[in-house]
């Protein structure tokens, strides 16, 4: 079950990596400045999360105009993660928590996926400038997509 609405959002320092190199990302840089959209997904390369993410990035002018950032988390490595961005032309900033620390302290692990290992099971969380929780859903399946409308809503609250 993720994180209750209300809580205080765990803070994270993750890699990204990009065509300038590995760089980190904390979530709490964003506290006090805007307002945070995490997006955790299973697996970079996978249909599904292909689709998720490529939709997002299409629809990046509208977080962007609700005063929010975009942050999706996946287990996969940051150069596996660099590759698909650039083979998809996903604009999302995509970090990576190979060792799952953020994904268990969000409780959302996905246990055995496809019988390969634990994943980041397929989640939304939007977080206040003030650190804390103002929606979390995580999707019953890996196949299910979280509700963006209602993330959007939570962003416009």
């Amino acid at each position: 079950m993720a994180l209750a609405i209300g809580s205080k959002a765990p803070d994270f320092t993750l890699k990204s990596k990009n065509a300038t190199g590995l760089s980190d990302v904390t979530l709490s840089a964003n506290f006090g400045q805007k307002q945070t959209v995490l997006l955790f997904f299973p697996l970079a390369f996978t249909g599904v999360c292909t689709s998720e993410m490529c939709d997002v990035t299409a629809g990046l002018s509208a977080y962007s105009a609700l005063g929010a950032d975009v942050i999706a988390i996946s287990v996969d490595s940051p150069f596996a993660q660099e590759a698909w961005a650039k083979q998809e032309k996903i604009g999302i900033t995509l970090v990576s928590d190979l060792n799952k620390v953020v994904t268990k302290a969000y409780d959302v692990v996905f246990p055995g996926l496809a019988g390969i290992g634990d994943t980041s099971a397929r989640a939304a969380f939007v977080i206040g400038k003030d650190g804390v929780l103002k929606y979390a859903e995580c999707t019953p399946t890996p196949k299910d997509l979280p509700n963006f409308e209602a993330v959007k809503a939570a962003l416009g609250k």
